[in-house]
């Protein structure tokens, strides 16, 4: 009887395994690229006092998407790292403009240092209490747990 339910735990645990297996990159891209493309179609629709960057909408599409399992995590994982690993290659050209406008820098510097630093605080304290708030949605509205799989 023990083995049995031994034997048991150890198919769902490969079943679990398999399903759980990563997506070939071409079918990560193709997620990737219909999520950019339906976002493309969005922005417009945004009045212009308002404009919402295409990725920007991308980022809350694919969210969703993963938040309500439509999209499971395995099935964008790998190309989401290899798109994460290039962001410090994407930032370079910001880097050159910064240093080729260094007249700006020598005049206002104390002034953009400022800025980019509050502007930071900010960012962080509002991304931290919209953590927070999603979480206890989560948790007092969907009674669902808030503990990381």
């Amino acid at each position: 009887m023990m083995s049995q339910n031994a034997k048991n735990q150890t198919d769902k645990n490969s079943a679990v395994k398999e399903e759980e297996k990563d997506s070939p990159v071409l079918i990560q891209m193709a997620i990737f690229a219909s999520i950019l493309f339906v976002s493309s179609l969005i922005s417009p629709l945004f009045p212009a006092s308002f404009p919402v960057p295409t990725p920007v909408i991308g980022l809350v599409l694919l969210y969703l998407l993963l938040l309500t399992g439509v999209v499971k995590l395995h099935m964008v994982k790998k190309f989401a790292e290899f798109m994460i690993g290039l962001i410090a290659f994407l930032f370079v050209p910001s880097g050159i403009q910064l240093a080729a406008s260094l007249d700006i820098m020598k005049q206002q510097g104390w002034q953009l240092i400022i800025v980019i630093i509050l502007s930071t605080i900010i960012l962080l304290v509002v991304t931290a209490y919209t953590t927070n708030g999603f979480m206890w949605l989560r948790k007092h509205v969907l009674h669902r747990s808030t503990d990381v799989e």
